[in-house]
């Protein structure tokens, strides 16, 4: 029970950093954090898991997902050539590719009737992943 609440209380700031996320006027540095909340989410909905909360566990996973949309959105927002302007693209393709290869190994670990929550992020990450490491190859859309 002490885990638990403990759990509680350390996972309940990430819920808000979102919103903090968001706030940045930055679009490259708002991608960025957003990535990083993604990484901070992960690793809270793992212990979340390990304790045996799923409806935070799944909540977490949840957040994890939108952080790497708001990731993806703010860089095209940005309006920036990806061919030109590499960097954050780059960045943003290299920790989602890391998000996808962690959720896999969080997923293999999870029992059959969990495994669901985990594969659906896994393959929206995975598709955002493709997205960018697409605008990088080509370019942006004109």
């Amino acid at each position: 029970m002490k885990t638990l609440l403990w759990m509680l209380l350390s996972c309940a700031p990430l819920l808000a950093d979102l919103a903090q996320v968001r706030a940045e006027p930055n679009l490259e540095k708002r991608s960025r954090a957003a990535l990083d909340n993604a990484e901070h989410s992960l690793k809270a909905s793992r212990q979340a898991y390990e304790a045996g909360d799923l409806k935070l566990t799944q909540e977490l996973l949840e957040e994890l997902q939108q952080s790497v949309l708001l990731s993806e959105r703010s860089l095209k927002e940005a309006g920036k050539d990806p061919i030109k302007h590499p960097r954050y693209f780059k960045d943003a393709e290299k920790k989602t590719g890391e998000l996808v290869r962690r959720i896999e190994a969080f997923s293999r670990d999870m029992n059959f009737a969990d495994k669901a929550m985990a594969d659906k992020v896994k393959e929206e990450v995975q598709e955002a992943h493709d997205r960018l490491l697409q605008s990088i190859m080509t370019g942006k859309k004109k």
